[in-house]
């Protein structure tokens, strides 16, 4: 058999400002000229109804900045809003939706759709822009610290089928992302918060110096302080598209996901709570199972779990959920049905991130179902004494 293998290259932006759709801010401008386009580009934006919300002056901005630019922006219609937050991703009627406003924008492959909103918004406008026309150059504007420093900055789009997350969806490489940090400062303390947690993540599997840059500034995190923020929202966004640029598997051909450590747990806590529990407090939790797992299974000293669970619950997270020993049909802990689920999720051998040491990863393709049981029991006992 004759192989030949071609080198196919994206580009993966990501950028940081301040006040995007300001006319003196050239970055909307700039990318938009990257192409060098002979004609005038159109530009559809979805955005969510929580931004809308907060943000009253948004559709008068875009059209501000449109007519300040207007030789190389065409605003296709009307802003399109959607509802916000994980329920949108369970209505495929949404889908649907947006995918009829392009129709009716009559967009094409030389189009842009613009997405301006959180991490579920951008996976529900992301993955109707990558199938329409079999795939328009979408933007993204992520609006929340979780979204900005993680779920936005990535290739992955989706929504939720069969009762089941992401279970329809895409891979394509957004055209940018763009990392508006004036979005942040209206978000409640709570949203605010949750994408602390994904920095802790990737700076336990990546960076050492950056969980230390992280402990260094907890008492100012806790407060949520907006440059101690921006700081560890940025770098969490840089590590995020380093490991899915470098990574060897953007497209998770693969079974190991690094960037899902703390997660096989913290989906099913999200479907067991009805989403009652935030992604990012569900991390936290699925995170400091799989930290006090790692010590009773030999895999991680104590000193270092006990390390990192106190800079957790220092920034303002809990550890354990009642929901964690919520029992499932079989008569066990619901959350132990998670371990199949994400093993379907991964399309292939069961495979799951745990870490040996801050800064470092291991992949294990088994768990110890009696030892994560001791280990919720024991984050409930430390819950409930303050430890």
């Amino acid at each position: 058999m004759l192989e030949k293998k071609i080198r196919l290259e994206h580009s993966h932006r990501i950028l940081f400002t301040r006040e995007v759709f300001a006319p003196a801010n050239m970055t909307i401008r700039d990318l938009l000229m990257l192409d060098r386009p002979t004609k005038v580009p159109k530009v559809l934006v979805f955005a969510d109804e929580h931004v809308v919300a907060a943000t009253p002056g948004l559709a008068d901005a875009l059209r501000g900045y449109a007519r300040a630019h207007a030789e190389v922006i065409d605003l296709a219609g009307d802003l399109v809003v959607l509802p916000g937050g994980e329920p949108c991703k369970n209505d495929f009627s949404l889908v649907q939706k947006c995918w009829e406003a392009v129709n009716d924008a009559m967009l094409d492959r030389h189009s842009y759709v613009f997405v301006i909103g959180g991490g579920a918004v951008l996976d529900l406008v992301c993955f109707a822009a990558s199938t329409a026309h079999r795939g328009i150059r979408h933007v993204r504007f992520p609006t929340t610290t979780l979204s900005q420093g993680d779920g936005g900055v990535g290739v992955k789009n989706g929504v939720n089928y069969f009762g089941k997350k992401n279970w329809v969806g895409s891979f394509a490489v957004p055209y940018a992302v763009v990392n508006d940090f004036s979005f942040l400062e209206s978000l409640p303390r709570r949203e605010r918060r949750n994408g602390i947690i994904e920095a802790i993540k990737v700076s336990l599997i990546r960076d050492r110096a950056f969980f230390e840059e992280i402990e260094s500034m907890a008492d100012r995190l806790a407060r949520l302080e907006q440059p101690a923020l921006e700081r560890v929202v940025q770098r969490s966004a840089e590590l995020h598209v380093e490991h899915i640029a470098t990574g060897g598997d953007p497209f998770e051909l693969g079974s190991a996901r690094p960037l899902d450590f703390g997660h096989w747990a913290a989906h099913k806590l999200e479907q067991i709570t009805r989403f009652e529990v935030t992604h990012g407090e569900a991390v936290a939790i699925g995170m400091a199972v799989d930290l006090v797992y790692s010590v009773r299974k030999g895999i991680l000293d104590e000193i270092t779990a006990r390390r990192v669970i106190a800079l957790v619950r220092r920034i303002g997270f809990d550890i354990f959920h009642p929901g964690l020993l919520a029992e499932g049909h079989s008569g066990e802990p619901a959350i132990l049905e998670g371990l199949e689920e994400f093993r379907e999720h991964l399309g292939g051998e069961f495979t799951v991130t745990l870490v040996p040491r801050i800064g470092q990863k291991l992949e294990v393709h088994e768990m110890d179902r009696h030892l994560i049981l001791e280990a919720m029991h024991e984050l409930r006992g430390q819950a409930l004494v303050g430890v």
